[in-house]
């Protein structure tokens, strides 16, 4: 569990107690923000003729101004954030698509690449039997060649 811590600050000249669970860094931040606050208003002109009221509500209306501004930035920020994971998931989706597609069409690819080495080597066979064909027809028969005879009866 945390346990509780008690840091002395001084906020606007005057020394202050804050007790909190946060860390005393933490608590000494908010009042160096507070006495940052306090430091714009004794710029501005009027602001010490107020009493001590209507500058309190001064400050809390700052406050509460900063706090709802960095809220509404917090809930872009974190809308932003989700859409950004939506375009993420999106994105992993469609990449396990294409990896899907791709490992189908390297299938598709090496199914070809072996049509293609069995047609080459069916085109070698079969010039190779034209060839013989050829060779056949072109090699002279032992017997009477291709020469006829012209034997002729009267």
């Amino acid at each position: 569990m945390n346990t509780k811590n008690d840091v002395e600050v001084v906020i606007n000249g005057k020394q202050y107690t804050l007790s909190g669970y946060e860390s005393s860094e933490y608590l000494q931040k908010i009042a160096t923000h507070i006495n940052d606050k306090y430091a714009a208003f004794k710029k501005e002109d009027g602001y010490a003729q107020l009493d001590i009221d209507l500058k309190n509500i001064l400050l809390a209306i700052n406050l509460s101004d900063d706090y709802y501004k960095a809220q509404k930035e917090a809930d872009v920020l974190q809308d932003e954030k989700e859409e950004l994971e939506k375009e993420i998931f999106n994105m992993k989706h469609d990449m396990i698509a294409m990896k899907a597609q791709l490992e189908e069409k390297e299938k598709e690819v090496e199914k070809l690449e072996k049509e293609k080495t069995e047609a080459e080597h069916n085109v070698i066979r079969l010039e190779t039997e034209l060839n013989s064909v050829h060779a056949e027809e072109n090699v002279p028969s032992g017997r009477n060649g291709n020469a006829r005879s012209s034997t002729r009866k009267r």
